[in-house]
Protein backbone atom coordinates (compact mmCIF):
# COMPACT_ATOMS: atom_id res chain seq x y z
CA UNK A 1 0.00 0.00 0.00
CA UNK A 2 2.38 2.21 0.83
CA UNK A 3 4.46 1.26 -2.38
CA UNK A 4 1.17 2.39 -4.43
CA UNK A 5 0.98 5.68 -2.57
CA UNK A 6 5.06 6.62 -3.27
CA UNK A 7 4.21 5.45 -7.09
CA UNK A 8 0.65 7.71 -7.21
CA UNK A 9 2.78 10.91 -5.73
CA UNK A 10 5.52 10.43 -8.08
CA UNK A 11 2.81 10.37 -10.94
CA UNK A 12 1.04 13.42 -9.96
CA UNK A 13 4.39 15.34 -9.29
CA UNK A 14 5.41 14.27 -12.89
CA UNK A 15 1.91 15.41 -14.16
CA UNK A 16 1.92 18.59 -12.12
CA UNK A 17 5.51 19.81 -13.01
CA UNK A 18 4.88 18.87 -17.22
CA UNK A 19 0.97 21.14 -16.20
CA UNK A 20 3.32 24.04 -16.32
CA UNK A 21 5.00 23.62 -19.94
CA UNK A 22 3.69 26.14 -21.73
CA UNK A 23 2.72 26.35 -25.32
CA UNK A 24 3.45 28.70 -28.42
CA UNK A 25 1.32 27.08 -31.58
CA UNK A 26 2.92 28.69 -34.70
CA UNK A 27 0.11 28.02 -37.65
CA UNK A 28 0.76 29.56 -41.20
CA UNK A 29 -1.76 30.22 -43.69
CA UNK A 30 -1.27 28.34 -47.24
CA UNK A 31 3.09 27.83 -46.78
CA UNK A 32 3.98 24.88 -48.26
CA UNK A 33 6.30 22.05 -47.63
CA UNK A 34 9.05 23.49 -50.16
CA UNK A 35 8.34 26.66 -49.13
CA UNK A 36 11.10 26.71 -46.14
CA UNK A 37 15.25 26.71 -46.76
CA UNK A 38 15.07 23.31 -44.22
CA UNK A 39 12.75 21.46 -46.77
CA UNK A 40 15.31 22.35 -49.86
CA UNK A 41 13.69 25.77 -50.91
CA UNK A 42 17.13 27.84 -52.29
CA UNK A 43 15.24 30.85 -53.39
CA UNK A 44 12.92 31.94 -50.22
CA UNK A 45 15.19 32.62 -46.83
CA UNK A 46 14.05 31.41 -43.24
CA UNK A 47 16.31 31.20 -41.19
CA UNK A 48 14.39 31.30 -37.98
CA UNK A 49 11.90 28.57 -38.78
CA UNK A 50 15.34 26.80 -39.97
CA UNK A 51 16.39 27.04 -36.27
CA UNK A 52 13.73 25.83 -34.88
CA UNK A 53 13.66 22.74 -37.11
CA UNK A 54 17.09 22.66 -36.20
CA UNK A 55 16.14 22.94 -31.99
CA UNK A 56 13.08 20.17 -32.12
CA UNK A 57 11.80 17.53 -34.15
CA UNK A 58 10.27 17.84 -37.66
CA UNK A 59 8.57 15.04 -39.28
CA UNK A 60 8.91 14.68 -42.33
CA UNK A 61 5.59 12.80 -43.03
CA UNK A 62 3.49 15.40 -41.53
CA UNK A 63 0.46 16.18 -43.48
CA UNK A 64 -2.72 18.71 -42.70
CA UNK A 65 -6.17 17.48 -42.36
CA UNK A 66 -7.63 19.05 -45.29
CA UNK A 67 -6.24 20.43 -49.03
CA UNK A 68 -7.82 23.75 -47.66
CA UNK A 69 -8.12 26.19 -44.76
CA UNK A 70 -11.27 26.12 -42.45
CA UNK A 71 -11.45 22.21 -42.45
CA UNK A 72 -7.99 22.12 -41.48
CA UNK A 73 -8.12 24.29 -38.38
CA UNK A 74 -11.34 22.88 -36.48
CA UNK A 75 -9.19 19.44 -36.72
CA UNK A 76 -6.34 20.99 -35.02
CA UNK A 77 -8.72 22.81 -32.56
CA UNK A 78 -10.97 19.28 -31.85
CA UNK A 79 -8.71 16.71 -32.53
CA UNK A 80 -11.64 15.32 -35.29
CA UNK A 81 -11.47 14.70 -38.80
CA UNK A 82 -12.73 16.62 -41.11
CA UNK A 83 -15.52 14.26 -42.27
CA UNK A 84 -16.52 13.89 -38.57
CA UNK A 85 -16.94 17.51 -37.54
CA UNK A 86 -18.80 18.67 -40.78
CA UNK A 87 -16.60 21.75 -41.91
CA UNK A 88 -15.14 20.12 -44.72
CA UNK A 89 -14.69 23.24 -47.22
CA UNK A 90 -13.67 26.94 -46.34
CA UNK A 91 -16.26 28.51 -44.79
CA UNK A 92 -18.23 30.52 -47.40
CA UNK A 93 -17.32 28.11 -50.25
CA UNK A 94 -20.28 27.72 -52.30
CA UNK A 95 -21.77 24.78 -52.27
CA UNK A 96 -24.91 22.78 -53.81
CA UNK A 97 -26.25 24.69 -56.96
CA UNK A 98 -24.81 27.49 -55.47
CA UNK A 99 -21.59 25.88 -57.47
CA UNK A 100 -21.88 26.58 -61.04
CA UNK A 101 -19.06 26.45 -62.93
CA UNK A 102 -19.94 23.88 -65.39
CA UNK A 103 -18.73 20.51 -63.42
CA UNK A 104 -19.74 17.33 -63.35
CA UNK A 105 -21.33 17.50 -59.57
CA UNK A 106 -22.90 19.59 -56.81
CA UNK A 107 -20.10 20.27 -53.89
CA UNK A 108 -21.48 18.54 -50.94
CA UNK A 109 -23.48 20.59 -47.97
CA UNK A 110 -21.10 21.18 -45.18
CA UNK A 111 -21.31 23.01 -41.58
CA UNK A 112 -20.19 26.50 -41.42
CA UNK A 113 -19.36 27.35 -37.88
CA UNK A 114 -16.89 25.41 -35.46
CA UNK A 115 -19.84 23.79 -32.98
CA UNK A 116 -20.26 24.72 -29.90
CA UNK A 117 -20.27 21.43 -28.65
CA UNK A 118 -16.76 20.78 -29.41
CA UNK A 119 -14.11 21.01 -26.95
CA UNK A 120 -11.64 22.80 -28.14
CA UNK A 121 -7.97 22.71 -27.03
CA UNK A 122 -8.06 25.62 -25.97
CA UNK A 123 -10.79 25.06 -23.87
CA UNK A 124 -9.11 21.77 -22.58
CA UNK A 125 -6.10 23.99 -21.61
CA UNK A 126 -8.25 27.02 -20.15
CA UNK A 127 -10.14 24.49 -18.25
CA UNK A 128 -6.81 23.50 -17.09
CA UNK A 129 -6.15 26.72 -15.45
CA UNK A 130 -3.86 27.87 -19.42
CA UNK A 131 -4.37 31.22 -20.45
CA UNK A 132 -4.98 31.25 -24.01
CA UNK A 133 -4.41 33.68 -26.48
CA UNK A 134 -5.12 33.93 -30.16
CA UNK A 135 -3.79 36.30 -32.83
CA UNK A 136 -4.43 36.04 -35.84
CA UNK A 137 -6.82 34.28 -38.41
CA UNK A 138 -9.60 32.28 -37.45
CA UNK A 139 -12.07 31.57 -40.23
CA UNK A 140 -14.42 29.41 -38.29
CA UNK A 141 -17.56 31.22 -38.29
CA UNK A 142 -18.94 34.53 -37.93
CA UNK A 143 -19.58 36.45 -34.98
CA UNK A 144 -20.58 34.30 -31.82
CA UNK A 145 -18.34 31.70 -33.13
CA UNK A 146 -14.98 33.03 -32.85
CA UNK A 147 -11.98 32.51 -30.71
CA UNK A 148 -13.41 34.16 -27.25
CA UNK A 149 -16.51 32.07 -28.10
CA UNK A 150 -13.96 28.54 -27.99
CA UNK A 151 -11.85 28.46 -25.45
CA UNK A 152 -9.60 31.51 -26.06
CA UNK A 153 -9.40 34.05 -23.04
CA UNK A 154 -7.69 36.87 -25.06
CA UNK A 155 -7.97 37.38 -28.99
CA UNK A 156 -5.88 39.61 -31.45
CA UNK A 157 -6.88 39.77 -34.65
CA UNK A 158 -9.49 36.43 -35.23
CA UNK A 159 -12.87 37.09 -36.65
CA UNK A 160 -14.77 35.66 -40.08
CA UNK A 161 -12.66 36.61 -42.73
CA UNK A 162 -10.07 34.32 -44.10
CA UNK A 163 -7.85 37.28 -45.61
CA UNK A 164 -6.75 40.39 -44.48
CA UNK A 165 -9.78 42.82 -45.27
CA UNK A 166 -7.80 46.01 -46.29
CA UNK A 167 -4.90 44.36 -46.70
CA UNK A 168 -1.35 43.35 -44.90
CA UNK A 169 -0.32 47.14 -44.24
CA UNK A 170 -2.04 49.04 -41.71
CA UNK A 171 -4.73 50.59 -41.61
CA UNK A 172 -6.53 47.58 -42.25
CA UNK A 173 -9.99 46.38 -41.53
CA UNK A 174 -10.12 43.67 -38.41
CA UNK A 175 -12.86 44.55 -35.97
CA UNK A 176 -10.83 42.41 -33.56
CA UNK A 177 -7.41 44.63 -34.10
CA UNK A 178 -6.95 48.36 -33.48
CA UNK A 179 -5.03 49.53 -36.35
CA UNK A 180 -1.43 50.89 -36.24
CA UNK A 181 0.43 53.80 -37.66
CA UNK A 182 -0.38 53.66 -41.62
CA UNK A 183 1.94 50.82 -43.15
CA UNK A 184 2.64 48.69 -40.13
CA UNK A 185 2.74 44.96 -41.36
CA UNK A 186 -0.23 42.97 -40.28
CA UNK A 187 2.36 39.92 -39.83
CA UNK A 188 4.52 41.65 -37.49
CA UNK A 189 1.92 43.09 -35.60
CA UNK A 190 0.79 39.52 -34.88
CA UNK A 191 4.43 38.99 -33.76
CA UNK A 192 4.15 41.90 -31.46
CA UNK A 193 1.08 40.77 -29.81
CA UNK A 194 1.94 37.02 -29.10
CA UNK A 195 5.40 38.39 -27.74
CA UNK A 196 3.82 40.85 -25.52
CA UNK A 197 1.10 38.43 -24.32
CA UNK A 198 4.06 35.94 -23.90
CA UNK A 199 5.85 39.41 -21.46
CA UNK A 200 2.83 39.68 -19.36
CA UNK A 201 2.48 35.87 -18.59
CA UNK A 202 5.65 34.74 -17.57
CA UNK A 203 4.40 33.55 -14.18
CA UNK A 204 1.50 30.99 -15.35
CA UNK A 205 0.93 28.24 -17.61
CA UNK A 206 0.15 29.58 -21.51
CA UNK A 207 -1.48 28.88 -24.38
CA UNK A 208 -0.50 31.58 -27.42
CA UNK A 209 -1.79 31.02 -30.54
CA UNK A 210 -0.15 32.45 -33.83
CA UNK A 211 -2.15 32.19 -36.27
CA UNK A 212 -0.65 33.99 -39.66
CA UNK A 213 -3.07 35.72 -42.32
CA UNK A 214 0.13 35.49 -44.11
CA UNK A 215 1.34 33.60 -47.08
CA UNK A 216 -2.45 33.54 -47.98
CA UNK A 217 -3.30 36.14 -50.98
CA UNK A 218 -3.10 39.04 -51.93
CA UNK A 219 0.96 38.59 -52.11
CA UNK A 220 1.85 42.23 -50.78
CA UNK A 221 5.08 42.86 -49.96
CA UNK A 222 7.69 46.26 -49.31
CA UNK A 223 9.23 47.83 -52.11
CA UNK A 224 12.99 46.78 -50.58
CA UNK A 225 12.13 43.33 -49.89
CA UNK A 226 10.37 42.94 -53.65
CA UNK A 227 13.77 44.30 -54.96
CA UNK A 228 15.74 41.73 -52.93
CA UNK A 229 14.00 38.77 -54.31
CA UNK A 230 14.12 40.32 -58.07
CA UNK A 231 17.84 40.62 -57.84
CA UNK A 232 18.19 37.39 -56.05
CA UNK A 233 16.10 35.74 -58.98
CA UNK A 234 18.49 37.78 -61.80
CA UNK A 235 21.55 36.18 -60.01
CA UNK A 236 20.03 32.70 -60.29
CA UNK A 237 19.39 33.13 -63.45
CA UNK A 238 15.37 32.85 -63.18
CA UNK A 239 14.27 36.23 -65.08
CA UNK A 240 14.29 34.79 -68.58
CA UNK A 241 11.23 33.75 -69.86
CA UNK A 242 10.83 29.83 -69.74
CA UNK A 243 7.88 28.79 -69.05
CA UNK A 244 7.28 28.96 -65.45
CA UNK A 245 3.47 26.76 -65.56
CA UNK A 246 2.39 23.21 -66.46
CA UNK A 247 -1.45 22.65 -66.94
CA UNK A 248 -2.61 19.38 -64.84
CA UNK A 249 -5.96 18.50 -65.50
CA UNK A 250 -7.93 21.45 -64.28
CA UNK A 251 -5.40 24.70 -63.87
CA UNK A 252 -2.35 25.87 -64.51
CA UNK A 253 0.57 24.70 -61.98
CA UNK A 254 3.46 26.99 -61.26
CA UNK A 255 6.75 25.02 -61.28
CA UNK A 256 9.20 27.00 -60.58
CA UNK A 257 10.15 29.94 -57.04
CA UNK A 258 11.12 32.86 -58.42
CA UNK A 259 8.07 34.88 -57.12
CA UNK A 260 9.64 37.84 -55.65
CA UNK A 261 6.55 39.22 -54.07
CA UNK A 262 6.07 36.25 -52.30
CA UNK A 263 9.10 35.72 -51.40
CA UNK A 264 9.07 39.02 -49.40
CA UNK A 265 5.90 37.41 -47.49
CA UNK A 266 7.50 34.82 -46.47
CA UNK A 267 10.95 36.60 -45.45
CA UNK A 268 8.37 39.02 -43.00
CA UNK A 269 6.82 35.93 -41.63
CA UNK A 270 10.09 34.22 -40.87
CA UNK A 271 11.14 37.42 -38.98
CA UNK A 272 7.85 37.37 -37.15
CA UNK A 273 8.72 34.04 -35.85
CA UNK A 274 11.74 34.97 -34.65
CA UNK A 275 10.40 37.75 -32.81
CA UNK A 276 8.52 35.27 -30.53
CA UNK A 277 11.71 33.22 -30.31
CA UNK A 278 13.52 35.73 -28.90
CA UNK A 279 11.13 37.16 -26.59
CA UNK A 280 10.91 33.23 -25.14
CA UNK A 281 14.76 33.68 -24.93
CA UNK A 282 14.74 36.32 -23.48
CA UNK A 283 12.68 36.21 -21.14
CA UNK A 284 13.88 32.19 -20.14
CA UNK A 285 10.54 30.81 -21.14
CA UNK A 286 12.38 28.84 -24.23
CA UNK A 287 13.91 26.71 -21.47
CA UNK A 288 9.69 25.45 -20.75
CA UNK A 289 7.95 26.17 -23.46
CA UNK A 290 6.66 23.69 -26.34
CA UNK A 291 7.32 24.94 -29.93
CA UNK A 292 4.73 23.84 -32.39
CA UNK A 293 5.11 25.51 -36.79
CA UNK A 294 2.94 23.95 -39.04
CA UNK A 295 0.63 25.03 -42.27
CA UNK A 296 -2.99 24.51 -42.61
CA UNK A 297 -2.63 23.26 -46.04
CA UNK A 298 -0.64 23.21 -49.21
CA UNK A 299 1.37 26.42 -51.05
CA UNK A 300 -0.88 28.00 -53.99
CA UNK A 301 0.97 26.32 -56.49
CA UNK A 302 -2.32 26.65 -58.84
CA UNK A 303 -5.45 29.25 -58.51
CA UNK A 304 -5.76 32.30 -56.16
CA UNK A 305 -2.55 34.46 -56.89
CA UNK A 306 -0.12 30.94 -58.57
CA UNK A 307 2.72 31.87 -56.02
CA UNK A 308 5.19 29.16 -55.80
CA UNK A 309 6.15 25.58 -56.31
CA UNK A 310 5.96 21.99 -54.36
CA UNK A 311 7.80 20.15 -56.83
CA UNK A 312 8.93 17.25 -56.30
CA UNK A 313 5.58 17.23 -54.94
CA UNK A 314 2.59 17.39 -57.16
CA UNK A 315 -0.05 19.90 -57.19
CA UNK A 316 -0.62 22.34 -54.13
CA UNK A 317 -3.51 24.37 -52.15
CA UNK A 318 -6.88 22.28 -53.11
CA UNK A 319 -5.28 19.71 -54.97
CA UNK A 320 -5.77 15.72 -53.83
CA UNK A 321 -1.79 15.21 -54.59
CA UNK A 322 0.88 15.67 -52.02
CA UNK A 323 1.37 19.26 -52.99
CA UNK A 324 -2.05 19.77 -51.18
CA UNK A 325 -1.53 18.25 -47.75
CA UNK A 326 1.98 17.50 -47.13
CA UNK A 327 3.50 19.86 -44.67
CA UNK A 328 5.47 21.37 -42.56
CA UNK A 329 5.42 19.69 -39.13
CA UNK A 330 8.31 20.77 -36.16
CA UNK A 331 7.73 20.03 -32.76
CA UNK A 332 10.11 21.68 -30.18
CA UNK A 333 10.08 20.16 -26.31
CA UNK A 334 13.21 21.69 -24.38
CA UNK A 335 14.77 19.11 -22.83
CA UNK A 336 12.40 16.23 -24.77
CA UNK A 337 13.42 16.12 -28.30
CA UNK A 338 17.13 16.17 -29.15
CA UNK A 339 17.94 18.59 -31.55
CA UNK A 340 17.99 18.31 -35.39
CA UNK A 341 16.07 15.01 -35.15
CA UNK A 342 13.64 14.48 -37.85
CA UNK A 343 10.85 11.35 -38.02
CA UNK A 344 9.34 9.20 -40.65
CA UNK A 345 6.47 8.80 -38.70
CA UNK A 346 3.06 9.98 -41.05
CA UNK A 347 1.30 12.51 -38.77
CA UNK A 348 -1.48 14.98 -39.30
CA UNK A 349 -3.06 17.56 -37.83
CA UNK A 350 -5.83 16.07 -35.31
CA UNK A 351 -2.57 14.98 -33.59
CA UNK A 352 -1.81 17.87 -32.37
CA UNK A 353 -4.64 17.87 -29.84
CA UNK A 354 -3.71 14.58 -27.85
CA UNK A 355 0.05 15.38 -27.97
CA UNK A 356 -0.49 19.06 -26.14
CA UNK A 357 -2.40 17.76 -23.78
CA UNK A 358 0.09 14.95 -22.64
CA UNK A 359 2.79 17.21 -22.77
CA UNK A 360 0.48 19.77 -20.43
CA UNK A 361 0.37 16.56 -18.06
CA UNK A 362 -3.58 16.11 -18.46
CA UNK A 363 -5.63 13.33 -19.19
CA UNK A 364 -6.10 12.34 -22.44
CA UNK A 365 -9.88 12.96 -23.78
CA UNK A 366 -10.70 10.31 -26.34
CA UNK A 367 -13.81 10.84 -26.98
CA UNK A 368 -12.77 14.60 -27.96
CA UNK A 369 -9.72 14.10 -30.65
CA UNK A 370 -11.10 10.84 -31.88
CA UNK A 371 -9.24 11.15 -34.49
CA UNK A 372 -5.63 11.88 -33.25
CA UNK A 373 -3.02 10.15 -31.34
CA UNK A 374 -0.29 11.50 -29.34
CA UNK A 375 2.76 11.82 -30.67
CA UNK A 376 4.65 11.90 -27.48
CA UNK A 377 6.54 8.43 -27.70
CA UNK A 378 7.87 9.70 -31.06
CA UNK A 379 9.31 12.76 -29.77
CA UNK A 380 10.61 10.66 -26.98
CA UNK A 381 12.64 8.51 -29.67
CA UNK A 382 10.49 5.50 -29.56
CA UNK A 383 7.86 4.68 -32.07
CA UNK A 384 3.41 4.68 -32.10
CA UNK A 385 1.49 1.87 -33.91
CA UNK A 386 1.15 2.28 -37.81
CA UNK A 387 -2.59 3.61 -38.31
CA UNK A 388 -3.87 4.65 -41.61
CA UNK A 389 -4.40 8.13 -42.67
CA UNK A 390 -7.84 9.52 -44.46
CA UNK A 391 -8.82 12.28 -46.40
CA UNK A 392 -12.19 13.88 -47.55
CA UNK A 393 -13.17 16.80 -49.52
CA UNK A 394 -16.24 16.53 -51.52
CA UNK A 395 -15.75 19.94 -53.05
CA UNK A 396 -14.18 21.92 -56.22
CA UNK A 397 -12.51 24.85 -54.60
CA UNK A 398 -10.42 27.34 -56.59
CA UNK A 399 -7.26 25.60 -57.31
CA UNK A 400 -8.51 22.89 -60.11
CA UNK A 401 -8.58 19.82 -57.57
CA UNK A 402 -11.34 17.49 -58.24
CA UNK A 403 -14.00 16.03 -55.32
CA UNK A 404 -12.11 12.99 -53.87
CA UNK A 405 -11.51 11.02 -50.73
CA UNK A 406 -8.28 9.78 -49.83
CA UNK A 407 -6.37 6.62 -47.80
CA UNK A 408 -2.66 6.57 -47.17
CA UNK A 409 -1.80 3.35 -45.53
CA UNK A 410 1.75 2.68 -45.18
CA UNK A 411 3.37 3.78 -48.37
CA UNK A 412 0.49 3.96 -50.53
CA UNK A 413 -2.22 6.39 -51.34
CA UNK A 414 -5.40 5.76 -52.95
CA UNK A 415 -7.18 8.59 -54.09
CA UNK A 416 -11.22 7.96 -55.12
CA UNK A 417 -12.91 10.43 -57.21
CA UNK A 418 -16.58 11.06 -56.78
CA UNK A 419 -17.24 12.56 -60.21
CA UNK A 420 -16.92 8.93 -61.48
CA UNK A 421 -16.38 6.95 -59.02
CA UNK A 422 -12.43 5.98 -60.46
CA UNK A 423 -9.60 5.13 -58.15
CA UNK A 424 -5.94 6.00 -58.18
CA UNK A 425 -2.81 3.99 -56.42
CA UNK A 426 0.24 5.77 -56.09
CA UNK A 427 3.60 4.26 -54.24
CA UNK A 428 4.92 7.55 -52.34
CA UNK A 429 8.12 5.67 -52.18
CA UNK A 430 8.74 4.78 -55.73
CA UNK A 431 6.60 7.86 -56.94
CA UNK A 432 7.16 10.74 -54.86
CA UNK A 433 5.58 13.42 -56.97
CA UNK A 434 2.83 10.75 -58.01
CA UNK A 435 3.03 10.74 -61.76
CA UNK A 436 2.64 6.43 -62.37
CA UNK A 437 -1.06 5.65 -61.36
CA UNK A 438 -0.84 1.57 -60.59
CA UNK A 439 -4.30 0.73 -59.84
CA UNK A 440 -4.46 -1.18 -62.91
CA UNK A 441 -0.87 -3.19 -61.92
CA UNK A 442 -2.29 -3.77 -58.07
CA UNK A 443 -6.21 -4.45 -58.17
CA UNK A 444 -6.27 -6.36 -54.94
CA UNK A 445 -4.34 -3.50 -53.15
CA UNK A 446 -6.72 -0.60 -54.53
CA UNK A 447 -9.47 -3.05 -54.11
CA UNK A 448 -8.85 -3.27 -50.20
CA UNK A 449 -8.09 0.02 -49.55
CA UNK A 450 -10.85 1.29 -50.77
CA UNK A 451 -12.60 -0.97 -48.70
CA UNK A 452 -11.21 0.72 -46.23
CA UNK A 453 -11.68 4.39 -47.31
CA UNK A 454 -15.32 3.56 -47.59
CA UNK A 455 -15.77 2.10 -44.07
CA UNK A 456 -14.36 4.83 -42.73
CA UNK A 457 -16.39 7.33 -45.19
CA UNK A 458 -19.60 5.80 -43.31
CA UNK A 459 -18.00 5.54 -39.97
CA UNK A 460 -17.48 9.37 -39.93
CA UNK A 461 -20.62 10.56 -41.79
CA UNK A 462 -19.19 11.58 -44.62
CA UNK A 463 -21.57 13.68 -46.98
CA UNK A 464 -21.10 13.48 -51.23
CA UNK A 465 -21.63 15.26 -53.93
CA UNK A 466 -24.29 14.55 -55.76
CA UNK A 467 -24.58 14.89 -60.21
CA UNK A 468 -25.32 17.91 -61.64
CA UNK A 469 -28.38 17.97 -64.14
CA UNK A 470 -27.06 21.20 -65.08
CA UNK A 471 -23.68 19.94 -66.44
CA UNK A 472 -23.07 19.59 -70.26
CA UNK A 473 -19.79 18.21 -71.48
CA UNK A 474 -19.61 20.64 -74.38
CA UNK A 475 -19.31 23.62 -71.45
CA UNK A 476 -16.81 21.55 -69.55
CA UNK A 477 -14.33 21.10 -72.54
CA UNK A 478 -15.04 24.83 -73.81
CA UNK A 479 -13.65 25.60 -70.01
CA UNK A 480 -10.64 23.44 -70.33
CA UNK A 481 -9.80 24.87 -73.53
CA UNK A 482 -9.73 28.64 -72.19
CA UNK A 483 -7.96 27.36 -69.33
CA UNK A 484 -5.00 25.45 -70.76
CA UNK A 485 -4.12 28.36 -74.08
CA UNK A 486 -5.68 31.99 -73.13
CA UNK A 487 -5.03 32.27 -69.00
CA UNK A 488 -1.80 29.63 -68.93
CA UNK A 489 -0.51 32.80 -71.78
CA UNK A 490 -1.60 35.06 -69.36
CA UNK A 491 -0.11 33.87 -66.75
CA UNK A 492 3.24 33.32 -68.06
CA UNK A 493 3.26 37.32 -69.39
CA UNK A 494 2.40 38.17 -65.51
CA UNK A 495 4.63 36.21 -63.35
CA UNK A 496 7.41 36.86 -66.16
CA UNK A 497 6.58 40.76 -64.90
CA UNK A 498 7.36 40.26 -61.56
CA UNK A 499 10.42 40.38 -62.16
CA UNK A 500 11.43 43.22 -64.60
CA UNK A 501 13.19 45.62 -62.61
CA UNK A 502 10.33 48.51 -64.09
CA UNK A 503 7.61 46.70 -62.35
CA UNK A 504 5.08 48.21 -59.99
CA UNK A 505 1.77 46.83 -58.10
CA UNK A 506 -0.61 47.67 -60.22
CA UNK A 507 0.89 51.15 -60.98
CA UNK A 508 0.26 51.80 -56.93
CA UNK A 509 3.16 54.32 -56.21
CA UNK A 510 3.05 52.87 -52.29
CA UNK A 511 3.33 49.44 -52.92
CA UNK A 512 -0.40 48.95 -51.00
CA UNK A 513 0.03 51.39 -48.44
CA UNK A 514 4.01 49.98 -47.17
CA UNK A 515 5.48 52.97 -48.68
CA UNK A 516 5.27 55.60 -46.14
CA UNK A 517 6.84 58.39 -44.27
Amino acid sequence: MRYLIIVLLCVFACAAEAGQRNFVFILVDDLGFGDLGYNGSTFYETPNVDALAASGMRFDQGYAACRVCSPSRASIMTGKATARHGITDWIGAAHGTRWDRDDPVLPAEYVHHLPQEEITIAEALRDAGYTTFFAGKWHLGEEGSWPEDHGFMINRGGWDKGSPAGGYFAPWVNPRLENGPDGELLTLRLANETASFIESNQDRPFLAYLSFYTVHGPIQTTKELWQKYRDKAEAMGLTGNAPRFKFDRRLAVRQVQDNPIYAGMVESMDTAVGIVMDKLKATGLDKNTVVIFTSDNGGVSSGDAFSTSLLPFRGGKGRQWEGGIHEPYIIHVPGMTASGTASDVPVIGMDFYPTMLELAGLPLMPDQHVDGVSVVPVLRGDKIPERDLFWHYPHYGNQGGEPSSMIRAGNWKLIYYHEDGRNELYDLTADVGEQSDVASVHPERTSALRKRLDQWLAETGAKFPQPDPRFTQEKFDAKIETLSTRRMQKLEMQHADFLKDSWTPGGKSEWWGSDVD
